[in-house]
Order: structure tokens, then sequence, then C-alpha cells
């Protein structure tokens, strides 16, 4: 009784700090205080949910029921096969039913906007990006380099467009739910991963893995944990070790390249490696393909410092800088509540293995600190998305197959009733 008292309170905090966050914003909105945000502190509009999301829904019901029984009879590979097939499906089905897969990356703001001026030099680009900022397109202009480069490379071997930048987008995000399992499995155990995989396959922050630049992110980042993990685990040679750190330490290393937001993502790969006291030939693996990763930027001429301050001159110019906050501090927690549903709420009442609380508990303090310094003033349910895959885990815990369908409804709520501009 004692633990369902407080799953009840840790839902009604929940509860209360989404609603709290929307009537605030909506009183601010009219008065006049929020004029970019028409649904804060969500970015978009709201609608009202049309037939196109009963695929969606259809699908979203019956993988609450058959991913769990899956995700524990079958061999531990292809549990994590039909978890990554239910993630993709599920977040294609989602973006689909709104304005299809590749609209979000037809924005004139968006990163494939700026390939014109990339050319067929993209080193020379990469040498003047700093200076030349302020005339680049608004994602480009808040970014490092490096997401530019990545839909450059795309159309450089023969996939151009927003279509092969959104499939790119949805399998390199979704796989963040196999990547995040086997790290569970290396500090918890595979019960552990087993649970997690249906409720990282339709977390609600599915909703916007479709529609962002930032789903890539956070599959880098889950990848690069779980490499670190795997190779410093102490199981099979010193030279696969080296050879997983080395991975790990570029896909790392990339991610203040990708963004500056995910430079707090680090505190997850440090905290895990204390705890598991990783290897030391594989942390100093990790740490030189992390330096190559630096030197190779710095070298072509985009020193990540200069890019931080020509970043954070064009983002004060910016209307986002106006909006308000102390609104933002605490609507921005809202939106991430929604983004990991109410049964990570729920699973803060159930007791959390220590692999699980320390890598929660780290994406927390990541993003806790990104919402305190205030740049991160709105529009944080794609900067939160690779945090809160992480933040989501104790979703899987509360007993029930009700809280994964809770989890499913969530997601199909936002996609039916918000607008996202990306």
């Amino acid at each position: 009784m004692e633990a369902s008292g407080v799953g009840r309170r840790a839902l009604w905090a929940w509860a209360s700090l989404v609603a709290l966050s929307f009537a605030a914003g909506a009183v601010l909105h009219g008065l006049g205080m929020l004029t970019i945000d028409h649904l804060p502190p969500l970015h978009g509009h709201f609608r009202v949910p049309g037939p196109g999301l009963l695929p969606a829904a259809a699908f979203g019901a019956a993988a609450a029921l058959t991913l769990p029984r899956l995700a524990a009879r079958l061999r531990f590979g292809p549990a994590m096969l039909a978890a990554y097939g239910t993630a993709v499906a599920w977040t294609v089905l989602l973006a689909v039913s709104g304005d299809g897969l590749a609209a979000p990356f037809t924005h004139p703001q968006e990163y494939l906007a700026v390939l014109p001026q990339v050319g067929h030099d993209p080193l020379g680009w990469l040498a003047s990006f700093s200076e030349r900022l302020p005339a680049y397109p608004t994602h480009v202009r808040g970014h490092p380099p490096l997401p530019v480069l990545v839909v450059w490379a795309l159309a450089a071997i023969g996939l151009p467009g927003p279509l092969w930048a959104a499939w790119l987008v949805v399998l390199a995000g979704c796989s963040a739910t196999v990547a995040i399992a086997l790290t569970l499995r290396e500090l918890s155990g595979e019960g552990t991963a087993r649970r997690a995989l249906p409720y990282l396959a339709l977390i609600p922050a599915s909703v916007w893995i479709a529609t962002s630049m930032d789903a890539l992110f956070a599959g880098v980042g889950a990848w690069g944990v779980a490499l670190l993990m795997l190779g410093g685990s102490g199981r099979g040679s010193r030279t696969r070790g080296l050879a997983f750190g080395v991975g790990a330490g570029l896909l790392l290393g990339a991610l203040p390249y990708l963004s500056y937001g995910m430079a707090p993502f680090l505190l997850i790969p440090v905290a895990l490696a204390a705890a598991v006291r990783l290897r030391r030939s594989t942390a100093a693996a990790a740490l030189a393909g992390a330096a190559a990763v630096t030197i190779a930027f710095a070298a072509a001429g985009f020193l990540w410092p200069a890019g931080v301050l020509a970043t954070h001159a064009e983002w004060a110019a910016d209307p986002g800088a106006a909006r308000p906050y102390l609104y933002f501090l605490v609507g921005g927690l809202g939106v991430l509540a929604l983004l990991t549903g109410p049964a990570a709420a729920r699973g803060l009442a159930e007791p959390m293995p220590r692999g699980m609380r320390l890598a929660a508990g780290a994406a927390l303090v990541a993003v806790l600190t990104l919402d305190l310094t205030g740049v991160t003033r709105g529009e944080v349910e794609r900067i939160w998305m690779p945090y809160a895959l992480w933040i989501g885990l104790p979703a899987s815990l509360p007993p029930g197959r009700r809280w994964l369908v809770a989890q499913v409804v969530t997601g199909l709520a936002l996609q039916g009733l918000v607008i996202s501009p990306w």
C-alpha cells in the first residue's frame, strides 16, 4: 500500500506539472508574452485528431499487447529486433498520420536548405562556418556544423533530399531502443533490459523522433554509451575492448559537434563508467577516439568554443531569447513529463535497479543543467528527446500492461492534438 500511495502521488505530480505548464502558458500567450509559441510549453498548434491517426492507434494497441510477450520469450537478440521494428513502425505511422514522413525536412529553416552553400567543398564550408553563421537558416545557426555535413554526406552517396534524411533520422533514433537495452543488460542484467524494451519502443517521445535531427543525436549518444559499456565490462578480449572503446569515443566525441545541447549528455557515460569500473584500456581508447574528433574539426578550421560564441550571439538576437525564463524553467520540465509519459512517473515508486537509477539520474541532471541555464528556453520537445529515452526507463518498472497502454495513449494524444513545425 505504501508503494501504491507513493505511485499515486507521483502520478498526481506528473499530471499537475503538465496541467500547470499548459495553463500558465495559455495565460502568458493570451497576454502577448509568448508570441512565437501558440501552444506553450510546446512549440506547435492545436488540432483536432483526424482519421489518419487510426492506423497508428491500431498498431499501438496491438504492440502494447504483443511486444511484452515477445520481449520476455524470444532470445535476447530477436527480442531487440522485435522492439526495434516496433519502434520504427510506430514512429513512421505516427508521422504519416500528419503531414508525412519527409515534411519536417522540407522546411526552409532546416539543415538541407544550406546544402547549396556547401556545394562540393565541405571542408571550405566548415572552415568558414562560424564567420558565416548569421547568413544560415535557423536550425543551422543554432547548431554546430556536423548535422549539415551528415545530410551532405547522404546526398554525396546518392541519397539526397528530405525523404532520405527522414529515414536516416528514424532508423538511427529508433536504434537507441537497442543500444539502451544493451547498456541495461550490462548494468542490471538481461531481465531488466527485456522489461524495458517495450517501453523504449513505444515511449511518447516517438512523436518527435520522425520530425527532428535530434533523434539522430539520440541514436549516436545511445550507441556511444552502449559501446563503452560493452567494451569496458571485462568480458571479451582486450582487443575487443579497445575497438569498442575507440568506437564509443568517436560517437560520444561527435555529440558536441552535432548539438551544443548534447554536451551535458556526456554525464551519462561518465557516471556509468565510474560505476562499473571501466577497463582502463577501454577508457583510454574512448578518450583517444573523442580527442580524434576534436582534432579533426580543429584541423579543418572549426573550433568548438568559437562556434558556441557565434551561436550564442545569434540566439541572443533571436525572438526565442525573449521568452520568460521562469515560465520555461517549469514548462520545460512539463514537456519532459510528456515525453517520458505517466508510466515513468509511476515507476519512481518502484524499486529501481542500480544501473537504471544511475543512467536515468545522470540524464535528469543533464536536463536540469540545460534547463537552469535558460539557453534551452522553449522548443525542448526535440532538445530533450535524447535524454528522455534514458529518463523514461523507470516506466518499465510498474506491474501490469496498462502502463504500456498509457504510454501509447499519451503518444497518440500528442500526435493527434499537436501540429509541430518540425
